[in-house]
């Protein structure tokens, strides 16, 4: 139902910022407002974690990991979620994927990477 494609990764060093974006490009709005969107990642020999979500309505939700540190945003106008990502450290190294939160379906896009070098 959803078809997202993540971008806005890359090279930064320790203490650097990012923003993800999320796009649902082929999604009309309504459909799009129907899914709590969450960026996950997964690091090198680690499971895939959810790290933030964000509801229709801006309720979000943090992994401690990164609280005060990310935010997670929306413009549905848009059919984009946003990730700024702020203060980076290593331990933030992975490909970042955006999913519906629950997952209905296993399938994820290609992810964007995030590199955290020092």
């Amino acid at each position: 139902q959803l078809q997202l494609v993540e971008s806005g990764g890359g090279l930064v060093q320790p203490g650097g910022s990012l923003r993800l974006s999320c796009v649902a490009s082929r999604a009309i709005l309504s459909t799009f407002n129907r899914y709590v969107i969450g960026w996950y990642r997964q690091a090198p020999g680690k499971q895939r974690e959810l790290v933030a979500s964000v509801a229709y309505n801006g309720v979000t939700n943090y992994d401690d990991s990164v609280k005060g540190r990310f935010t997670i945003s929306r413009h549905n106008s848009k059919k984009t979620v946003y990730l700024q990502m702020n203060s980076l450290n290593a331990e933030d190294t992975a490909v970042y994927y955006c999913n519906s939160v629950p997952i209905s379906s296993n399938s994820w896009g290609q992810g964007t990477q995030v590199t955290v070098f020092s």
